[in-house]
């Protein structure tokens, strides 16, 4: 009986040896099956901008351009930021503020778990030696958001009292990084404004760390991954650099970039029947102007004509601005008066029998009253001493509208009897001609150029500009006016919005009449991006008046693109691919329950036979 015994054994052995075999293969099959649908390492994600703005220095007590702003607020936060859809101030690394009854007492709760890209906790100290170590050694390029500051003070890790003299309107619409005590605390003040680089890789505290600058060709950011708000959602940031808008544009085209900004006009519509591409004509927060050197000090290199207000004001009178609008711009702007864009609370708009509109006639009657005289018959008015009369200037390379733009000033100043010597430059040189020095004195070497401000949502900074205290800060045109300077330290003291508007409304008509500037555009931002293979791009504002978004590419006020743009396809794939795949999960199951029925069937079959034997 045990022989015949011994065949079943062996036979129920090998059975069961295989029905486990099949089994471990199946649970495999459902094990892979499941694996394949788990997150793999994916490739770098690089989103890349092109621009033709490059950045002037890194050092934020340095740097002048509105592109500086925006690379440092990507690498450090403010202590209050602005939403990106209304610029309103919202917390960022503050993330709550109380004001004492009197105005003059600031009390910041600073977030917690927040860390330098070097490992080292952000605190309260670093809030407060940022704004002291701006005060105390009175570095310019950011006093205008720290005026009426007259210390910080330390309560614990988490908690700062910022102290003013008086109520501060600007306070929580400052454009200030905040900097890391450890690092800075080692650079003096006179360092800061004039030889510290601020190299990369800088460390800061934001969304984003500055890694690379290779000059000319590109900037590159890298991901925080210990950001307080989360990682972005992209690993780098590359701005290539471009010396031609034409090929950026073809480049955008090409899908070499993925979103551009400051598009030439010519480019602009066609790009919008470019597959995947969208455009955006944003509402910018800048102007164009033609800048006089008014610099009322024996110490100017400019021509003295242009401290005259008289022969500034005939210059104002021979603009053609609608022209400049029509054909510099190609319309894609606004029609320039003050120093406030039009679409502001703040914003003054002159009258008609105000406004300076192209009348070169009216320009050359108020030269010929003012002695400016073309004693020689050459066309070209002398100066007042018969001496004469030629003015230098300048376009930047950055832009090819100004360029056009001051081509036809050049016409049109010709037209009324004054000779213009234009040149092309780059940003970095007519920096070097406004803050000229011979030995420690600061000598201003220029007479005219056309340029661009971009001004901060709180009037505030555009305003306070031409006031003596930014002398070789901000103040570019170098004109100042003793009740224009009241009227500043009013406004900044002056909480009440409802009071403050008609103050600052009531500054930018005097600086009107000073004619320092003439005013020509407000261009609008001129962007595209591509829609086809990225998403999460915002616009700040998302509301904009005339029905307009504000910008996508290029905001320092916010920079939530580049926090929460993403590849759609990585997206997609987010979101359809289930965590397990059902379709193979399916068929693995199925072959279980097949072996299970299998082993039953053999178990009755040889128990039947086994029993027969018996």
């Amino acid at each position: 009986m045990a022989a015949r015994s011994r065949p079943t054994g062996l036979l129920s052995k090998a059975s069961m040896a295989l029905i486990l075999l099949l089994l471990v293969a199946a649970v495999v099959g459902v094990a892979q099956a499941t694996a394949s649908s788990s997150p793999v390492p994916a490739e770098k994600v690089t989103l890349h901008i092109g621009m033709v703005q490059e950045p002037d220095n890194l050092n934020p007590f340095i740097g002048i351009q509105g592109i500086d702003y925006m690379f440092w607020h990507m690498n450090y936060d403010f202590l209050v930021g602005f939403d990106s859809k209304t610029l309103e101030p919202r917390p960022e690394l503050a993330t709550e503020w109380a004001v004492s009854d009197d105005g003059k007492e600031w009390t910041f709760t600073i977030r917690e778990g927040s860390t330098w890209q070097d490992g080292t906790p952000v605190t309260a100290r670093d809030v407060a030696f940022t704004f002291n170590y701006i005060v105390d050694n009175e570095l310019l390029n950011l006093s205008t958001y720290t005026n009426g500051i007259t210390g910080a003070e330390v309560i614990d890790d988490t908690h700062v009292v910022v102290t003013t003299s008086a109520p501060k309107a600007n306070m929580l619409r400052m454009v200030v990084p905040i900097l890391p005590e450890h690092i800075w605390s080692k650079v003096s003040g006179k360092e800061a404004t004039t030889s510290y680089q601020n190299k990369p890789p800088i460390v800061g505290d934001g969304p984003f760390q500055l890694v690379e600058w290779k000059k000319g060709k590109f900037v590159r950011f890298e991901a925080n991954p210990t950001y307080w708000a989360g990682k972005p959602k992209v690993d780098e940031v590359v701005f290539q650099l471009y010396t031609n808008p034409d090929t950026m544009a073809q480049d955008l085209k090409l899908g070499t970039i993925d979103g551009a900004v400051d598009i030439p006009p010519a480019q602009f519509k066609p790009l919008s029947g470019e597959d995947g591409l969208t455009i955006s004509q944003s509402t910018s927060w800048n102007f164009i102007e033609l800048a006089m050197n008014s610099y009322d000090s024996p110490d100017s290199k400019g021509n003295p004509v242009l401290k005259d207000q008289q022969f500034r004001t005939a210059v104002n009178w021979a603009v053609d601005r609608q022209k400049v609008v029509d054909v510099a711009y190609q319309q894609y702007a606004t029609l320039g008066s003050s120093l406030i864009v039009p679409y502001s609370k703040y914003h003054w708009e002159p009258t008609a029998d105000q406004a300076f509109t192209y009348d070169p006639e009216k320009a050359k009657q108020i030269l010929d009253a003012a002695g400016y005289k073309d004693a020689n018959g050459d066309g070209f008015r002398e100066t007042k001493d018969g001496k004469k009369l030629a003015l230098r200037f300048y376009a930047t390379t950055d832009s090819v509208q100004n360029q056009t733009a001051a081509k036809l000033i050049v016409g049109w100043l010709k037209d009324v009897g004054i000779k213009v010597n234009l040149q092309v430059i780059d940003a970095g040189t007519l920096i070097n001609y406004q803050y000229s020095y011979t030995g420690d004195t600061y000598t201003p070497d220029w007479d005219m150029f056309i340029w661009y401000w971009v001004q901060d949502v709180d009037p505030n900074f555009i305003v306070d500009i031409y006031t003596p205290q930014q002398i070789e800060g901000w103040n570019d045109c170098l004109w100042t006016d003793p009740e224009y300077t009241k009227l500043n330290a009013q406004q900044i003291t002056t909480i009440d919005e409802a009071q403050r508007i008609p103050i600052v409304q009531q500054m930018q008509q005097i600086f009107y009449e000073g004619a320092a500037y003439a005013i020509l555009a407000y261009p609008y931002q001129l962007e595209a991006f591509n829609t086809d293979k990225w998403q999460g791009w915002v616009h700040t504002p998302s509301e904009a008046p005339d029905g307009q978004e504000g910008s996508v590419i290029y905001s320092y006020n916010n920079i939530d693109t580049y926090r929460f743009v993403e590849p759609k396809v990585a997206a997609a794939a987010a979101e359809d691919e289930p965590l397990v795949n059902w379709k193979w999960l399916a068929v693995g199951m199925g072959g279980v329950i097949a072996l299970i029925v299998i082993m039953f069937v053999l178990t009755r079959v040889f128990g039947s036979a086994r029993r027969e034997e018996e």
